[in-house]
């Protein structure tokens, strides 16, 4: 049972996290940093809940914001969390090490496919993907290998805006591209024989897919 005084400190330590949260939203929001929705995040959270995941896989940290969202969700939970961009990757490091999480949240400076394919005998219960959309099979397949019967991934962005349904068109050319890409990902994912996969509109769209 913990001791009044280490529940004091949660207490502070809550206070602190929700302020450095808050100051990310906008920290995004100013530079153009893509981070999940708050609607999103709450749905995340709550499977990490539900599902109770030890070791927590995250392909594309940003700047640390859903990885520390996550950790808070399950105090047990100890997260890998894989980010390409070195200025990214050092305000990550900086606002982990603010909430006093840099025990459990670990962070790696790397570009994800390499890292996967590094991968030996690592074990993984939970898989958050919000990185490059158009690597989006491409991390799956290699990271499956490396999931256990009942493993979940969480896929942010699979309706991007509109443009995956085609529910927005407009004349930038990428963005439609990207969305047509994201739909062969979508319709790749839901017809594996290895996952049940759910698409829910919440935040940009997140695919949960389940390891049979």
């Amino acid at each position: 049972m913990p001791t009044n005084k280490q529940y004091i400190q949660d207490l502070y330590s809550l206070n602190k996290q929700a302020l450095l949260l808050e100051e990310m939203e906008h920290y995004a929001s100013l530079h153009s940093v893509p981070i999940i929705e708050r609607d999103g995040v709450e749905l995340l959270k709550q499977l990490i809940r539900l599902h109770k995941p030890n070791q927590i896989l995250e392909i594309g940290t940003a700047i640390g914001y859903s990885a520390i969202q996550m950790a808070s969700a399950n105090c047990e939970t100890q997260i890998t969390s894989i980010e390409i961009d070195e200025e990214r990757f050092h305000i990550a490091s900086k606002n982990v090490e603010k909430v006093d999480m840099t025990d459990r949240i670990h962070l790696i400076l790397e570009d994800a496919n390499q890292y996967l394919n590094q991968l030996k005998d690592e074990q993984f219960d939970f898989v958050f993907v919000d990185a490059a959309k158009g690597q989006y099979q491409s991390y799956i397949e290699k990271v499956i290998p490396f999931l256990k019967t009942g493993s979940l991934i969480v896929i942010d962005n699979v309706l991007f805006k509109g443009y995956v349904s085609k529910e927005v068109q407009d004349d930038r050319k990428r963005l439609m591209k990207l969305g047509e890409k994201i739909d062969r990902f979508n319709q790749w994912l839901i017809k594996h024989p290895e996952l049940d996969t759910t698409v829910v509109e919440t935040g940009d769209g997140v695919a949960i897919a389940l390891k049979r």
